[in-house]
């Protein structure tokens, strides 16, 4: 069957569209894609503005016709931390459904986690033993952790880089800003550290995400264009050479770096700051992008519950 996944995010509401079955691995048929930067639609009580709601409602409809287009049988909408911290969020999921008839069904950053899990654990199979997963979205950072589908711990921080201080400005960075989020950025992760470490060391890190996979691209990872079977890494130490160089770029010329879309591009800072915490926290020297993440955890965790009716 034909299955629609409609993910209200942060920076995009991104429909995915897949040919699936139970036991079968889902084939990705459409993407339709539209950068909405619902993080930055928020006013000063932290509520998605009447021009955001609007805007979302007509993303909503765009996304609804082109499922219609490509035959989608059922549709599987979800939301993420812009909806879920928006102090409005109850009123913005009423007007979407009263106006679309979509029911935006908002995920907790632990179900973001444990989804995301899911896809990894999918992707890299039981051979890869004990997995970190590393997840950075825009307004949030996930991390799980363990040996089977279901992690044996999994936290979401309020990390994400959308609405970070390097985010706003189209020049370089000021240094205080970059001191202050990583002070920020480290002592949230650090809180969370105990609760991993005690499982032990993993056999494998893995991380996923837009963010990550353009850090990647620029420590030298092999371009999308190769395919998604390519091992991608990322190195600590490469990642590490990259922070400051960032950090003395406008956001034209980081737009100009390998892998790094234009929409992205005053977020990469925040992004690699976040990433570098995390890695040198974990103590993770390496870790390898996984294509899949939370959009194809919802696909899978669908199909299990079709094999099981």
């Amino acid at each position: 069957m034909r299955l629609g996944v409609l993910d209200v995010g942060s920076n995009t509401v991104h429909l995915l569209v897949v040919d699936a079955h139970p036991g079968a691995r889902p084939l990705p048929a459409h993407s339709h894609k539209v950068e909405l930067r619902l993080a930055q639609l928020l006013d000063e009580a932290g509520a998605i503005d009447p021009e955001g709601v609007d805007k979302l409602i007509a993303v909503v409809h765009e996304a609804l016709q082109a499922a219609e287009d490509k035959g989608v049988e059922e549709l599987l909408p979800f939301a993420t931390s812009a909806v879920r911290e928006a102090s409005n969020a109850d009123d913005v999921l009423t007007r979407v459904k009263d106006e679309t008839g979509v029911e935006l069904q908002v995920l907790t950053g632990a179900e973001e986690a444990r989804l995301t899990f899911l896809a990894v654990r999918r992707w890299f199979g039981w051979s890869a033993g004990k997995l970190l997963v590393l997840d950075i979205g825009g307004g949030s950072l996930e991390i799980a952790y363990g040996i089977d589908e279901e992690p044996d711990a999994a936290a979401s921080l309020p990390l994400g880089p959308a609405a970070s201080p390097p985010a706003g400005s189209p020049g370089p960075a000021h240094p205080d800003d970059i001191r202050s989020l990583r002070r920020h950025v480290r002592a949230q992760i650090a809180r969370t550290v105990g609760e991993f470490s005690r499982f032990g060391a993993p056999d494998h890190v893995v991380a996923t995400s837009k963010t990550f996979k353009q850090l990647a691209r620029i420590g030298g990872a092999a371009r999308s264009a190769e395919g998604l079977y390519v091992q991608r890494d990322l190195k600590r130490e490469a990642l590490e050479s990259w922070v400051p160089k960032l950090a003395g770029m406008t956001t034209a010329q980081r737009a100009a770096l390998p892998g790094v879309s234009e929409g992205r591009a005053n977020q990469l800072l925040a992004g690699a700051l976040v990433a570098e915490a995390a890695m040198d926290l974990f103590e993770v020297e390496t870790l390898e992008i996984c294509p899949w993440a939370l959009r194809e955890g919802v696909i899978l965790r669908r199909l299990d519950h079709m094999g099981t009716a």
